[in-house]
């Protein structure tokens, strides 16, 4: 057993319009556990961050974002600042998960700022990490996510670490279906974690710090997952977007 309170995200990516948006968050509000055994979080798209955020307020489920932009106000069109995040009522946010990473094209340097300026802004931060197919069949698996939490974090001072949360995705297995076997995840967890103590502070915090599965988790594999030593809830996709699922999914966590 952990002493680390698990914690559960529903990325809903670039999916449900204003009225699915509304009605979903109406169920989970009805559905989700209310347990303090575990942080529920949702990522709804921008253009309904403020539907949603009303329909969630008073509730025990943290309102998130999938991006922002590292900058204070001014001019960047098309970007959202932490300060307009924070006006919405968002408390945190994901950072570099591997879609904005592999398909918008951000670096490590930019997930970087993001991270030092979220937890500037006080937001709760969750920061992916994770290997695609490729480097995983070439074994570098435990070499890229070490490669992409230290960039990460570079720069965060200790104290700050208690508003991080670390997300492993397998690429490979996002939205394919694929899952990591329970003792591949464990594997991959583990070796996050000796990073934060041996290459960034120290076995305390290194222990301290959540780490999610953000790979196809589902309510039929979740108990094995979340079962593990070092998996502390999961990053969650498609099974997000249904309220049974990720309720399901939640109370896991919540047992575990």
């Amino acid at each position: 057993m952990t002493s680390r309170k698990p914690f559960v995200g529903g990325n809903w990516k670039m999916n449900l319009h204003g009225a699915e948006a509304q009605n979903l968050a109406t169920q989970l509000t009805e559905s989700l556990p209310t347990t303090d055994k575990v942080d529920i979080a949702i990522f709804p798209a921008f253009g309904y961050l403020a539907q949603v955020g009303k329909i969630i307020e008073g509730s025990s489920i943290k309102l998130g974002a999938q991006d922002f932009y590292h900058q204070p106000n001014g001019a960047f069109t098309g970007e959202v600042s932490l300060s307009m995040l924070t006006d919405l009522g968002v408390s945190v946010v994901l950072i570099g998960h591997s879609e904005r990473r592999h398909v918008i094209g951000e670096t490590d340097s930019l997930v970087n700022d993001k991270v030092l300026a979220a937890l500037e802004a006080n937001m709760q931060v969750i920061l992916c990490v994770g290997e695609t197919l490729e480097q995983r069949e070439a074994g570098k698996t435990d070499a890229i996510n070490m490669g992409q939490t230290l960039l990460g974090l570079a720069g965060v001072k200790a104290e700050q670490m208690a508003q991080v949360t670390l997300a492993y995705e397998p690429v490979w297995a996002i939205g394919t279906g694929k899952t990591a076997t329970p003792a591949d995840a464990q594997s991959a967890h583990l070796h996050i974690r000796q990073a934060l103590a041996q290459s960034l502070f120290n076995q305390k915090i290194a222990d301290a710090v959540r780490i999610q599965y953000g790979g196809s988790m589902k309510p039929g594999n979740a108990s094995e997952l979340c079962g593990e030593p070092d998996i502390d809830g999961g990053l969650i996709g498609g099974a997000a977007l249904q309220a049974a699922d990720f309720a399901a999914i939640c109370e896991t966590a919540a047992s575990q």
